[in-house]
């Protein structure tokens, strides 16, 4: 398949993988913001995990006017859950394979974003070679994320984008069906010596509530406690982040659902799908940025 991109010397080329499942109301949106970069990208795998609704004929359609975009589709599977998406991106890997490519950008299908915006990252890209996984702040109904909390380090999952290097040295996203890929490859990232990096000045638009695709806000935020025992979270961070949480929406309910998650898997003792050296690094992490927030600096 023929590559189209329009393109600046001065940047690295990149490459998009987007794991798809029944998004037929947002991802024409995704599509349009693609589409009116003005650095596009060398080629663009968009891999439909068993869509029911019309995705695939959203994309069928743009791919007829855009060569640069290739259409995989998956077999339909009964069973939903975050590992698909980690599967889904594997598949898109195997169909760049033969591509000269120096970044991989890893999105989601519900998001937007102005025409600029994968310029913006490249320029950051190219000017620190040690920038492995770089992102920006984004917009959804739930979640605004504060950066005075939140590292500037957390790149968030609808949107990351990687050098080929950095991927190759975190081994690509984990199939953790309890969740957490994203985090878990960021967080690999700066284990293996990257920085990671999100930079607040620019924002893309993610239009479904984040971890509400198959379920209701509360059990969303249960959900998230449960994944930040199982990716090693720090009991202390955890009490900081919930009393943070439950100033947000919904809130107080918000917060506890938050809380709770964690407790059960901790009581539970839910099998952690990251090695011991993943939890003590980001232990030592959560500690340092409390201590910094204390510190006031």
């Amino acid at each position: 398949m023929a590559s189209v991109s329009r393109t600046r010397n001065d940047l690295p080329g990149y490459v998009l993988v987007t794991a798809a499942r029944n998004e037929a109301e947002f991802i024409e949106l995704t599509i349009q913001s693609v589409v009116s970069q003005t650095v596009r990208p060398l080629r663009w795998v968009i891999v439909d995990d068993g869509s029911t609704d019309g995705t695939v004929e959203i994309v069928r359609r743009h791919v007829r006017d855009n060569p640069w975009i290739e259409l995989v589709q998956m077999p339909p599977r009964r069973e939903r859950h975050f590992a698909g998406k980690a599967y889904a991106f594997n598949n898109g890997l195997v169909r760049i394979a033969s591509v000269d490519y120096e970044v991989i950008g890893n999105l989601d299908a519900d998001v937007s974003f102005d025409d600029t915006y994968f310029e913006f990252l490249l320029e950051r890209l190219a000017a620190d070679p040690w920038l492995g996984v770089v992102g920006t702040a984004f917009q959804d109904k739930s979640l605004h994320y504060d950066y005075r909390f939140v590292s500037i380090e957390h790149v968030a999952g609808p949107l990351q984008v990687f050098r080929r290097k950095c991927l190759e040295d975190v081994g690509g996203y984990v199939a953790s069906k309890s969740g957490g890929v994203d985090h878990i490859a960021v967080i690999t990232a700066r284990m293996k010596g990257w920085k990671t990096r999100t930079f607040p000045e620019k924002v893309y638009r993610h239009h479904r509530e984040m971890g509400t695709a198959a379920r209701g806000l509360v059990m969303a935020r249960y959900k998230s406690g449960a994944v930040d025992y199982m990716l090693g979270g720090h009991p202390v961070w955890e009490v900081f982040r919930t009393a943070y949480q439950i100033t947000k929406r919904p809130y107080v309910v918000g917060g506890l659902a938050l809380l709770a998650g964690y407790i059960s898997a901790a009581v539970r003792r839910v099998e952690r799908p990251v090695p011991v050296e993943l939890v003590t690094f980001r232990r030592h992490e959560q500690m340092g940025r409390l201590r910094k927030l204390f510190a006031g600096s």
